[in-house]
């Protein structure tokens, strides 16, 4: 079995209820075709870089997936034919991340883990 990361964003006008019933039902797809979820993350309705079908915000989500080719190939086809989905994304990883995501992991708000930069006014 191949390891996969998955992301797929949605329509911007589905509930979050809805949103997980879709993540539910594409994990279903990938776990009748033989293969595993390992994580599932919905990382919220966040805006789009740019317009995508008349959507300028989008509900995205990852799985985290062992799979076959087979699996993936159906998942992909599922969505490309899904009204709600607007893109999506696999790639085959070595191994699955630990833990959650860096999406999902609070953000430092510590303003010198910037490597050795100097801050303002210092001279050395």
């Amino acid at each position: 079995m191949t390891y996969y990361e998955h992301v797929f964003i949605a329509r911007q006008d589905l509930s979050a209820q809805q949103m997980e019933a879709l993540i539910d039902s594409f994990s279903q797809i990938v776990e009748d075709k033989g293969g595993k979820i390992a994580k599932k993350e919905y990382w919220g309705l966040r805006t789009l870089a740019y317009k995508i079908k008349k959507n300028r915000k989008g509900h995205y989500a990852l799985l985290d997936l062992e799979a076959n080719g087979e699996a993936v190939a159906e998942l992909e086809r599922q969505q490309r034919l899904h009204e709600d989905v607007l893109r999506f994304m696999t790639i085959r990883v070595d191994e699955l991340e630990k833990g959650p995501s860096v999406v999902m992991q609070p953000r430092s708000s510590d303003k010198r883990d910037r490597g050795d930069r100097p801050r303002h006014g210092d001279r050395s």
